[in-house]
């Protein structure tokens, strides 16, 4: 059965603009795919713990030596991951806080990065596991996408994704969204447009 599996990361959660994004692509996708069994993760109910020594030390330890405490850091990240492998499509709420990403996603990214697992290294250098899945970026902002080509935000996630092997990356903005209702109404009619070109049944690809 195919699998989506929707990842949302605003500070709202339901409420946050991008929340409401990821929602509305969930449901035309579905609508044009009906067989689709959908995974709903929302980060700010149930955010993933920061990296921190306990962490690093657990995944270090040899599986039959680990504690109990050890096992139960390493099973919770295990879900994110297994959570990921059966998605053929991952959806991506990703609003714009400080010129990046919401602290939970990057936490998020922390966890399902794991070396010999859904990474290894090759002479040429890292070489992702997760490859296969098409993922779309739903980018929410207060202000125009720069035109300068510098964007700190859709760079690093990119680089996050095609380094675990997601090279079929698509980015959807809805831009100008506090600097009055009319450009708010603009970008958010563009990003809808853009989830209408993608979620119909057979979807534009860029």
């Amino acid at each position: 059965m195919p699998t989506l599996l929707r990842l949302d990361s605003s500070l709202y959660s339901s409420h946050g603009t991008s929340s409401q994004l990821t929602a509305l692509f969930t449901k035309q996708w579905v609508q044009a795919r009906p067989d689709t069994d959908v995974i709903h993760r929302d980060l700010s109910l149930s955010p993933p713990p920061h990296l921190d020594a306990e962490h690093m030390e657990a995944l270090a330890t040899e599986v039959s030596r680990r504690t109990l405490r050890q096992q139960e850091l390493v099973a919770a990240a295990d879900i994110l991951i297994q959570e990921v492998r059966q998605a053929d499509t991952l959806v991506i709420g990703l609003p714009l806080y400080n010129f990046g990403i919401p602290s939970t996603l990057k936490a998020w990214f922390d966890h399902i990065c794991r070396a010999g697992d859904t990474f290894s290294y090759a002479e040429s250098g890292p070489v992702g596991t997760l490859g296969g899945r098409r993922v779309f970026a739903l980018s929410t902002r207060g202000d125009r996408v720069s035109k300068s080509g510098k964007d700190p935000q859709t760079d690093h996630v990119r680089a996050m994704l095609n380094f675990l092997g997601m090279n079929d990356v698509s980015f959807i903005y809805a831009d100008g969204l506090t600097i009055d209702e009319e450009c708010r109404a603009a970008g958010m009619a563009a990003a809808k447009n853009r989830i209408a070109q993608h979620t119909c049944t057979n979807p534009v690809r860029a």
